[in-house]
């Protein structure tokens, strides 16, 4: 990689300024749109090309090194957080090479946020914000110039951009056909860590616990028997959860084949009539009809604490609420 008008520092020490947006990024949305695109759940994908015009900065080239993939990533992370309203409504399936560019695979689950998207690459706002991060991240000596292009599917979106709608509707034809990149879990967990710290080195000298049986598991340092899931903690469980039942169903999707792709998202939209209560039953549902004998009562709970709904856990487990 040429370096002729730019001297690249990768910085390491964690940006505070942008920890503060990933970790406390604003969750408001712009108005709908007018036009109701779908009543079920919408979803849509499009892909952002990114270029550097600046000779010495090839953001493709600094993507492929193992350093820098994870600045350029942060860079990205940080200008869909600023245009598309904060951390909820999208996800970055992938980032690929697509030779001058990168591109960029976004699916959006929220017509909201992909509205909100649309009016900020317009405005050159998605630009401008890719720039100052880029600056700030690269310790670049100069403004960073980037070209950038839209698409859905076969579809530029660039020359429709004062057509909102027609955009929107390009997107929402254009399906995801992929999940997530493993190399972007990847990265969204360096992300996590950074904005949580090293965790504190303890002095304390701590006696070894015994190891937990392996028909059993660990939840609040008690230990349970572990056992299948019965039809009264599929009960408990679409009783208490509520809207928060697609969260846990992606949890358990992590090492279920049943609930992974669009699985949920079926769901929502088959049982939207019936209610939350049922959506949550079905889910769980799918869940022991797929697993079997390993629908087990440790991966519901483990479910429910990724997802902080320890209460809902308890309940299921018969502790009684501290007093």
């Amino acid at each position: 990689m040429e370096t002729d008008c730019c001297c690249l520092v990768l910085v390491e020490s964690i940006d505070h300024v942008a920890l503060e947006l990933i970790t406390k990024a604003s969750h408001t949305w712009c108005r709908m749109a007018d036009k109701t695109v779908d009543r079920g759940p919408w979803t849509g994908c499009s892909v952002l090309f990114l270029q550097s015009l600046c000779p010495g900065v090839n953001l493709l080239s600094l993507y492929k090194d193992q350093q820098g993939k994870f600045i350029i990533y942060k860079v990205i992370k940080l200008t869909l957080i600023d245009s598309a309203g904060g951390l909820g409504g999208y996800e970055i399936l992938k980032v690929h090479d697509a030779d001058p560019f990168l591109g960029v695979e976004v699916k959006f689950v929220d017509v909201a946020a992909c509205q909100q998207f649309l009016e900020s690459y317009s405005s050159g706002a998605v630009r401008q914000s890719l720039s100052q991060h880029a600056c700030r991240l690269l310790a670049l000596p100069q403004e960073l110039t980037v070209e950038t292009q839209l698409k859905a599917s076969t579809h530029i979106l660039d020359l429709n951009l004062d057509k909102l709608e027609l955009c929107l509707e390009h997107i929402h034809h254009s399906q995801p056909e992929r999940l997530r990149d493993e190399e972007i879990d990847h990265l969204e967990q360096q992300l996590q860590s950074q904005a949580l710290g090293p965790a504190p080195q303890s002095t304390i000298i701590t006696q070894e616990e015994p190891p937990v049986p392996s028909n059993c598991f660990k939840f609040q340092n008690k230990v349970f028997e572990d056992r299948m899931l019965t039809a009264a903690d599929v009960q408990s469980f679409s009783n208490g959860v509520g809207r928060q039942w697609k969260h846990v169903g992606r949890a358990l999707g992590k090492s279920c084949r049943a609930l992974k792709g669009p699985a949920i998202d079926n769901l929502a939209y088959e049982y939207e009539r019936e209610g939350l209560y049922e959506q949550a039953y079905q889910l769980l549902s799918r869940f022991i009809q797929a697993e079997g004998r390993a629908a087990k009562l440790s991966r519901l709970v483990k479910a429910l604490e990724d997802c902080k709904l320890t209460s809902l856990a308890e309940n299921i487990l018969d502790i009684q609420p501290r007093e």
